[in-house]
């Protein structure tokens, strides 16, 4: 990826978007696509459905743990697709899609869909700008230097070494999802649809945790909730991870015209049709974040469109295969771990290190 300076709006680049909108509009890029939706929500629903019958078969027994990584799998695609009604990729409506997306994370994937929307609506809006974009935010994992700098003790340890842990922690980022939606549904202050959230969520884990705890015995259980958590955790992480990390920050000062902020601090996935299926559509970060009510059978065309418009405007336009994008990640990652001192480390030591 070149180089590149924050720049502010351009008269020319702003112009450029909305001729860049009237063709992709033109071009039929944002009408909804009903058949794929219901062949996709068909062939989630046979999956799952055959994933609760592989387990009333197999009852007592260790191959239960493949059942558990395959849920771990069907709750991810689940949750692009909500993610997708979030955006209003799915439906007409907008009530339409929210009903959607809130019934499928609420009630299937079992984390709070006015959580995410609240996060993700903000993350769009300033993606990578300090303090702006609650993705970069520090959880565990440091985004920025400043906050890797802040670290101290065993915290500052893993922070030195966080690119090559960042998937062995991913592993337990479904549990902080779920933790996370439910802190948002017992905060006080407004929450959208808390009850109803709350409501299928409680019905969700009654039906989940009894029937694995009916059916299995207990340390069999527990493994089994903890492979599911694992494999949910890092298949969420991992579809995420290479959209934005390792991609420009933008500091909290500086302003942007729409699309280059979109696009500079954006990078695809290559690999077509089959990188779509496995990333739910996120593999086309850049349309996404360009065009994010696009639906997902479309995205693939408006990349052709928004690359012409990319580099006719010399703004660069980021795309790389999946392992490269890991590698980067953790490249990334590790270097602003440099960042964190050891109290005992010499700052001069700190100081070349970094360089």
């Amino acid at each position: 990826m070149r180089a590149t300076k924050p720049r502010t709006g351009s008269p020319d680049i702003t112009r450029s978007y909305t001729a860049l909108s009237r063709v992709v509009r033109e071009s039929g890029l944002l009408a909804r696509t009903r058949w794929f939706y219901l062949m996709l929500i068909g062939i989630l629903l046979v999956a799952l459905g055959g994933a609760i019958a592989g387990f009333i078969l197999l009852g007592d027994s260790w191959f239960q743990l493949l059942i558990a990584g395959a849920l771990g799998l069907i709750f991810t695609q689940f949750a692009f697709l909500a993610h997708e009604a979030s955006h209003r990729q799915v439906l007409e409506s907008g009530p339409a899609n929210d009903r959607m997306g809130r019934a499928i994370a609420a009630g299937v994937v079992g984390i709070s869909y006015s959580w995410w929307m609240t996060k993700h609506t903000r993350h769009h809006a300033n993606p990578n700008k300090v303090g702006k974009d609650p993705d970069i935010d520090f959880d565990t994992i440091s985004f920025v230097e400043a906050d890797a700098a802040k670290q101290r003790g065993i915290m500052a340890l893993i922070t030195r070494k966080q690119g090559y842990l960042f998937f062995p922690l991913l592993t337990l980022e479904g549990l902080n999802l779920h933790y996370r939606s439910m802190g948002t549904l017992f905060a006080r202050g407004p929450v959208k649809g808390r009850w109803i959230e709350l409501g299928l969520i409680a019905a969700r884990f009654a039906v989940y945790f009894g029937a694995i705890f009916w059916m299995l015995p207990l340390g069999m259980a527990f493994a089994f909730i903890g492979v599911q958590l694992a494999v949910f955790g890092v298949y969420m992480g991992a579809s995420f991870a290479p959209n934005h990390k390792g991609m420009p920050i933008i500091p909290a000062d500086a302003k942007l015209d729409f699309f280059s902020k979109q696009v500079l601090t954006s990078r695809n996935v290559s690999g077509g049709m089959w990188a779509s299926a496995l990333f739910g559509g996120l593999n086309y970060q850049v349309e996404h974040h360009l065009f994010p009510n696009m639906p997902r059978p479309h995205l693939a065309k408006a990349r052709e469109i928004v690359r012409e418009y990319a580099r006719t405007l010399d703004v660069p336009y980021t795309e790389t295969t999946i392992m490269q994008s890991y590698g980067i990640v953790i490249r990334y990652l590790n270097r602003v771990g440099l960042a964190a001192r050891d109290p005992f480390d010499c700052p001069m030591v700190n100081q070349f290190r970094r360089v």
